[in-house]
Parts: C-alpha cells; structure tokens; sequence
C-alpha cells in the first residue's frame, strides 16, 4: 500500500500593508477645492452676519430715540445719535422768506400730529435748502417738552435701499420722525429709487403715521436730463419708459423751489451773517468785499456769503460759534 505524500507546508501569511497615504495631487485640484469650500463658507457666514446685523436692532428704536434730537443712520440697522447738529439760525437764512415759512407750517403741523407732505426742496446749489431743514426741526423743538420733541434722522444717498428697514424701526416708536436725505439724485441704471417709492407710497405698508420725508436736490425730477432722454429715445413707448422714474419727485406732496439770489438778497446775507457774530467793518467796504468776493467765485449763494463771512471773521480775528 502506498504512502500518501506529505501535505505541504502552508508559507507564512504576509504581513498587511499599511495604506498608502494619499498623493498630492500634481495639477492643483486638491488645493484648489480646499479653497472652494472656505469660499463658500465664508459667503454662508457673510450673509448670516448681515441678517443678524439688519433684524437685531428693530426692538431698539424706540430706547434709542431717547438718546438725542438728531440721528444719523446706517444701513445694518444703527441709529447714532448727533448730540451737536451743525446749523445756522432760521433768522440768518436770508432770500428764501416763502420757503421758509411753509416749510415751517408744514414741519410744525406734523410735529403736533395733523396731516403733512413729504417735502423735496429742489434748485440752486448753495441756497440753504439742507440748512433750512435743520434750522427748521431747530425752531419746532425751541420750547417743546423731551417728550414732544421731534427727531430728525439723516439718512445718506448710497443708503436709500435700506429705507424700509428704516421705516419698520420707526412704526412704532413714540415720536414724530423726519426723515431726510441731502443731495438726492439718481443717474445711469441705479434702481434704488424704486425703495423710496415704495416708502413714500407705493408699498402696502405705506409710510408711518409718524415718519415724514425730507429731501434736497439740484434736480427737479431727482434725474439727469440725459438719463430722461436716453429713455425716451431708446423706448417703444418713449412716455411710459420715463414715466417710473419721473413720477419719483411726484409723491412728494410739497415742492420748494430756490432759486439764485440777486445782489441785494447776496448782500443781506452777508449783513446779517456780519451782524449776528459781531463782525464789524464800514458798510461800504463790506459791500465792495462781498461783491469782489462773490465774482471770484463765479455766483452768489447763501453758501458764497457764508464763506466770505468766515474769511473776514478769521482775517479780523473774530470767533464763530454755531449752536
């Protein structure tokens, strides 16, 4: 009988390999997606601060009009109070006597509760239509109570598209606002204006009972006479393209139109700049330099007669102090 052949023996087992670490990628892509991914975080974290920043702040608006007369406002939701306005004396705003006082009656109206128009006080640069606003909400709140009196918010140009946000923090705050806006205009393909319209009263909420808006511009219209004209010349329907954006200046129910000063009006401005701070010079020689002063600068304005009284002032070493 035959042996059976002995079974071999089985060769040792082969220790396993570790893994093999990954290799760098030789054309970027690894890095390159690394970066994709902190970009797209970043953008994530961006816009949760931003809706943070814009929702945090709308409880607040009643506290912090406590805090002072004016505010200025910035478009994450913050009010900063102005404890020190810059402004002239309503008595010292000379050649705009009609302005002045509608505007006034208008402000004083809504100040006590009645209805009033959103104002925009439209023309020639340098004629006191920013100081008029101020001075204004000044003369209202002379001899009114902390509790009556009435605020005033500045609101920049470039900020207009928060305006809404703006309005939900004043709906319910305990004081009539004014709300205004210097120097507001609109060119090229901006489409901002379409957040003012909304507030003024286009929106379903419309402006508060207790908000009123102010604005100043060079413009009747708020827009450049070759932007009206590019639209026109470029539509089908050339009047319901302009149509949008010129009936902007018609929701404000109050217009005030300024216009350049005579002589007379520039020399009475400059007298009763003069006047008011103690600067005393010959009348005749203040007419020669005002008017010498005024040609050099190629107009006359409340502003032109506001510089030349700051020059003589320093030149004869008299101080200026506004309230």
């Amino acid at each position: 009988m035959s042996k059976k052949p002995a079974k071999k023996a089985a060769p040792p087992a082969r220790k396993a390999k570790p893994p093999a670490a990954p290799q760098r990628s030789t054309n970027g892509a690894g890095p390159a997606r690394r970066q994709d991914t902190a970009e797209r975080i970043a953008v994530a974290l961006e816009a949760i601060a931003t809706h943070l920043a814009a929702s945090a702040p709308a409880s607040e608006g009643g506290e912090v009009l406590h805090q002072a007369d004016a505010f200025i406002w910035h478009p994450e939701g913050r009010l900063a109070p102005v404890p020190h306005v810059s402004r002239v004396d309503i008595d010292l705003l000379k050649g705009i006597d009609r302005m002045r006082d509608i505007l006034i009656e208008n402000t004083e109206r809504f100040a006590n509760g009645f209805p009033a128009n959103n104002a925009l006080l439209w023309g020639a640069r340098g004629m006191g239509k920013s100081s008029l606003v101020k001075a204004s909400h000044a003369s209202i709140n002379r001899d009114r109570e902390p509790a009556d009196r009435l605020k005033l918010i500045e609101i920049h140009r470039e900020d207009i598209e928060s305006l809404p946000l703006l309005m939900e923090l004043l709906r319910k705050a305990p004081f009539n606002v004014v709300v205004f806006c210097d120097d507001l205009s609109f060119d090229g393909n901006d489409a901002s204006y379409k957040s003012l319209k909304a507030v003024l009263e286009g929106g379903i909420e419309g402006r508060p009972d207790n908000v009123i808006l102010y604005a100043t511009s060079n413009r009747r219209h708020l827009l450049a006479r070759e932007m009206i004209e590019n639209e026109r010349s470029t539509a089908i329907n050339p009047g319901e393209a302009v149509e949008e954006k010129v009936s902007l200046s018609d929701r404000f129910g109050l217009w005030l139109g300024f216009h350049r000063c005579s002589q007379d009006e520039y020399l009475a401005m400059v007298k009763g700049y003069c006047g008011h701070f103690g600067i005393k010079l010959d009348d005749e020689e203040l007419e020669r330099e005002a008017l010498e002063w005024s040609t050099t600068r190629g107009s006359r304005s409340g502003r032109v007669a506001w510089q030349f009284t700051q020059e003589l002032a320093g030149r004869l070493g008299v101080r200026i102090k506004l309230r």
